[in-house]
């Protein structure tokens, strides 16, 4: 018989060999101690860890069940269960363990962080903000409630508040692998490229891989223009994780700039391993239609609903290839029984909208389109189809939002310091600029045919000629705020501050043939366009290559023209609300013409 003293000594030594991945040795240690001792708590718990690391997720969760109904006093095996849970997507099973945990010992530090991680899988921000804060307030000397608020502020977009946690976190633990990590793939999302790339050689240099790393790397690299070695990263991601649409989505993009023919290749793969996956459908029907090939996006759809059936989401990509391919009444169809089953997913809803609209057929659009303004007031997207389904109703609304005379103005820019003259800083912007274009093949602007485009934020851009651009944005960003005055009942004036920050801006230099599809800024409140160089052409009045256009929506839309033309010139900042539809007329010669512009937001984010 051996004694509790052996047991224990077998156990650490199991548990050992479970932490060096011997998953066969530590399984018979576990076995010798409960050969002997049947229902010995810690060596059931320690079997059904490595049950579940050696995939037995069935047998896994019986044992640790049975170790925690053994030793209900024990938190640890409760934590170990919770997160066994939780890792397997059992999300509300895993919070309950880890709330009763907290109850039994409000202190478990480890079950609060398993916390946070569920209710940040639920979708569940505020509630795991909350956590996180109760985890830093509790100790904030300690790493683990810093990495937890930056990993849950990261995950609702609030990246500046999100790299002073991991920041706070890196101070207390600067040798972490994962917090170097974290905190690159934030900078990458906020493209501070150059100090993104450092941070993850750091990461790596300390012993990161993964995932996560080839991700941010691949998003840094791809904002550099270094698009070959993003195209590497980008591939080791989607190794590692086949079915992460958005990873997949990037490297096709990065390989469609590229010009590789088979730049889809690796999302269709994925696709075919995972057929029902509604993402990766979506992306790939996406891709396809963004590249014109609609023939092959139908097919996609199309073979998908033999085999799957006429599920919603099929239904809608349908209705877009068809939508695209201009026979509204097919697409009609399929929109509205996709809007039916999916009546809470803006982009099924705005599919019907943009359907109901082209076929003339405002009132219906317009209930659907109100619906989704009481739950988005700020969405600039249903802002723009709100008017639109006024101007074809003679609504006055359409006035209030489309007043060109009033929203859409000129500016003249002064030199800023430093320069003589907007003809100096011209010059010197387009040397820098040429360093920054790639090719555009809908890779960073879907809304471009036939150009160049940047591909990182300029706001995040160090170089001292684009800084003095972006200043001498300044003064005619104050003089617009000013005439726009503070109307509450106006969905852009109502949100003046007096002040505004520029969230991001891009140049684009269009080529022999190239024009922007009309479009709208979702993410934008103010928008813009300014003029570096204009071609010659563009002087014509009856041709007007290059003119913006404003009013015209994306679709063809009987009784929705072109409201308002502005001719460009060289030195000229137009400003016009970010909701309204805009585009260009084809350059025609080879003479380009090149221009940046930007979206600006309230500067307190109202």
């Amino acid at each position: 018989m051996r004694t509790a003293a052996e047991l224990d000594t077998q156990l650490t030594e199991a548990s050992a060999s479970f932490g060096r991945g011997e998953l066969a040795q530590a399984e018979s240690m576990c076995r010798t101690v409960l050969a002997a001792a049947p229902n010995n708590a810690k060596a059931l718990h320690l079997l059904g860890l490595v049950r579940a690391r050696g995939g037995d997720r069935q047998g896994a969760e019986e044992l640790l069940r049975r170790s925690v109904e053994l030793d209900p006093a024990d938190t640890r095996l409760r934590v170990n269960l919770a997160t066994f849970l939780r890792r397997a997507g059992r999300l509300e099973e895993a919070e309950r363990v880890y709330r009763r945990v907290l109850q039994l010992q409000p202190g478990a530090r480890g079950a609060r962080l398993g916390l946070v991680q569920a209710l940040d899988g639920l979708g569940r921000a505020r509630e795991a903000e909350i956590q996180s804060r109760t985890l830093v307030d509790s100790d904030r000397a300690s790493p683990d409630g810093w990495a937890a608020l930056g990993l849950v502020l990261a995950r609702a977009n609030r990246l500046p508040e999100a790299e002073g946690a991991y920041r706070q976190a890196l101070a207390l633990k600067p040798g972490s692998a994962p917090l170097n990590r974290r905190l690159g793939a934030v900078l990458a999302r906020l493209e501070r490229t150059e100090e993104a790339l450092a941070m993850l050689a750091r990461a790596q240099a300390l012993g990161a891989r993964g995932f996560e790393l080839e991700l941010a790397r691949g998003r840094a690299l791809g904002q550099l223009g270094r698009l070959e070695e993003a195209e590497r990263a980008y591939a080791a991601a989607v190794k590692l994780r086949p079915r992460h649409a958005g990873a997949q989505l990037h490297l096709a993009r990065i390989r469609q700039a590229l010009g590789d023919p088979a730049f889809s290749r690796s999302l269709a793969a994925a696709l075919l391993e995972a057929r029902d996956d509604p993402s990766l459908q979506e992306s790939l029907a996406g891709l396809l239609l963004e590249a014109g090939q609609g023939d092959v996006a139908e097919r996609l759809v199309r073979g998908e609903v033999k085999r799957a059936g006429p599920m919603p989401r099929l239904r809608y990509l349908l209705s877009r290839v068809m939508r695209e391919g201009g026979r509204l009444a097919e697409a009609e169809t399929e929109a509205l029984e996709a809007a039916a089953a999916l009546a809470e997913d803006p982009g099924v809803v705005e599919n019907l909208v943009s359907i109901l609209l082209s076929r003339e057929r405002p009132a219906e659009a317009l209930a659907f389109i109100r619906a989704q303004r009481a739950r988005m007031p700020l969405g600039q997207g249903w802002i723009a189809y709100e008017a639109l389904a006024a101007r074809l109703l003679g609504q006055p609304l359409y006035e209030e939002l489309y007043d060109y005379q009033r929203l859409v103005r000129r500016y003249e820019l002064r030199p800023p310091v430093g320069f003589a003259s907007m003809q100096e800083l011209n010059a010197a912007l387009l040397e820098v600029l040429a360093t920054r274009y790639r090719a555009s093949t809908g890779l960073y602007s879907e809304s471009l045919r036939s150009g160049r485009v940047t591909t990182r934020n300029l706001v995040m851009d160090p170089d001292p000629v684009i800084r003095a651009l972006l200043r001498s944005f300044e003064e005619p960003l104050r003089a617009y705020l000013a005439a726009l005055g503070g109307d509450a009942g106006h969905p852009l004036s109502a949100r003046n501050q007096g002040t505004v920050q520029i969230a991001s801006a891009w140049s684009v230099q269009l080529t022999r043939g190239g024009f922007h599809v009309n479009h709208f800024h979702h993410q934008g409140w103010i928008s813009s366009a300014y003029y570096v160089q204009v071609p010659e052409e563009s002087g014509d009045a009856e041709l007007k290559s290059g003119w913006l256009r404003l009013g015209e929506p994306r679709f063809p839309t009987p009784g929705a023209k072109v409201g308002c033309v502005v001719q460009p010139s060289a030195g000229q900042l137009v400003l016009f609300p970010a909701y309204m539809w805009h585009g260009t007329s084809p350059i025609l010669g080879s003479q380009p013409r090149t221009a940046v512009s930007f979206d600006a937001l309230p500067a307190g984010g109202a």
